[in-house]
């Protein structure tokens, strides 16, 4: 994991964080707050100090403005160096930008156009099925990196190049950890479809130019609930189950994540 100097953590919230993050970027793409949502237990995420996004490495200059806000002791990059772009360099200053990629081999351009040209949408998402299901097993090392930057109850930036997949898990395994029921983990998942609609739209243009299938490339651009379940499947059956794979598996420290980012809910 390549990293710069740590930063001691602020553990502060960003000042009148709003609501929806989103509308404040012009180009960091599928970003949202995990904070507000609601525990199990009843207790709320803190806002403004875990946020998830697409690659912020273009963000312009009123962007880094922006989350600077948030007072971002580290911001983690799931990407492969393939992914990264010499332009990126205004962000690396900016940032304590830590690189700790997720290897996807099978995804790079060439891969992924023979897929286009050949294959089915069936095809495409049986790959993220299994895609999915490696997510636990594979990855390890970088997923039990990331909790334990919770663990030190850093505020953290975490994302992959379209922050759906790779990203999608991390949250996985971070809002379990938090204590958030199944059903608003899948919601939050599920949102990368919304947030990303204008690049899926762009995307799906060239595809078009190429004469390539938008319908075999649609599996690779969206998020299922089916992709999530495969990994949970596998947490399940492999490892005993969430809480099991967290604590035993991983070592994380569940109870102690939870006491730095939930705050309880006031009662009007």
């Amino acid at each position: 994991m390549t990293q710069k100097p740590t930063p001691p953590a602020t553990n502060s919230h960003a000042e009148d964080s709003p609501p929806d993050v989103q509308f404040l970027f012009q180009q960091v793409q599928n970003i949202r707050d995990l904070g507000g949502k609601i525990t199990l237990d009843g207790r709320r995420i803190q806002s403004g100090r875990l946020l998830r996004s697409a690659n912020p490495g273009l963000a312009t200059p009123t962007d880094i403005a922006q989350l600077q806000r948030f007072n971002l002791d580290v911001v983690i990059d799931f990407r492969s160096a393939g992914e990264k772009q010499i332009a990126e360099s205004p962000f690396a200053d900016m940032f304590n930008w830590v690189a700790d990629p997720i290897l996807v081999g099978n995804l790079g351009k060439s891969s992924v156009l023979s897929a286009l040209r050949n294959g089915t949408p069936d095809d495409s998402r049986a790959f993220m099925l299994g895609f999915y299901r490696d997510f636990p097993i594979q990855y390890q090392a970088q997923y039990r990196r990331f909790l334990q930057l919770a663990e030190q109850n850093h505020n953290i930036l975490y994302h992959c190049t379209a922050g759906k997949d790779r990203t999608g898990f991390a949250s996985l395994l971070l809002l379990s950890a938090l204590g958030l029921d199944r059903s608003d983990i899948v919601s939050d998942y599920l949102e990368s479809n919304h947030a990303s609609a204008t690049g899926n739209r762009q995307l799906e243009e060239q595809v078009n130019k190429f004469g390539m299938s938008v319908e075999v490339m649609a599996p690779l651009m969206l998020v299922e609930p089916a992709y999530l379940d495969a990994a949970q499947q596998v947490i399940d059956t492999e490892y005993g189950g969430m809480q099991h794979y967290l604590e035993a598996t991983l070592g994380i420290d569940v109870a102690l994540i939870r006491r730095n980012y939930l705050e309880t809910v006031t009662a009007l």
